[in-house]
């Protein structure tokens, strides 16, 4: 079990010509298990990133960047979400390698999900593998 957990939303999107990464997070009291959907907990965290994502759109057009692996979901120690995310996310902004970047997530997280959303099942997700 990874110490001091947390849960990140992550949105991988473009507008007018540039890649743009909201995110959003809140710690968790203790780490999820393999077995767990992290859905439970991260729903009003997705819910939350596309509701801002949404108001975006008011200024441009808002795209996916990376289609179905574009909504994403991480547990990641608290250290290494202050360490080490805002510099993989200035490295995604500046080049725009979205498999390095969800290759960097899965070295450091524990869990990378992305996240679907169907008609029939709502939101849903499943771990992200390259």
């Amino acid at each position: 079990m990874i110490e001091y957990p947390y849960l990140i939303a992550i949105a991988l999107i473009e507008q007018d010509g540039e890649r743009l990464m909201p995110l959003g997070g809140k710690s968790l009291t203790t780490a999820l298990n393999n077995n767990e959907n992290p859905m439970i907990i991260g729903q009003s965290l997705i819910q939350q990133l596309l509701i801002r994502v949404f108001q975006l759109s008011e200024k441009a057009p808002v795209k996916r960047y990376f289609g179905n692996k574009s909504l994403l979901l991480i547990q990641i120690p608290m250290l290494a979400m202050q360490e080490q995310i805002p510099l993989i996310k200035s490295e995604w902004i500046n080049t725009g390698e979205t498999e390095k970047l969800i290759s960097q997530l899965n070295e450091i997280c524990e869990g990378v999900w992305q996240v679907l959303f169907t008609r029939e099942e709502g939101l849903s997700c499943s771990k992200v593998h390259l």
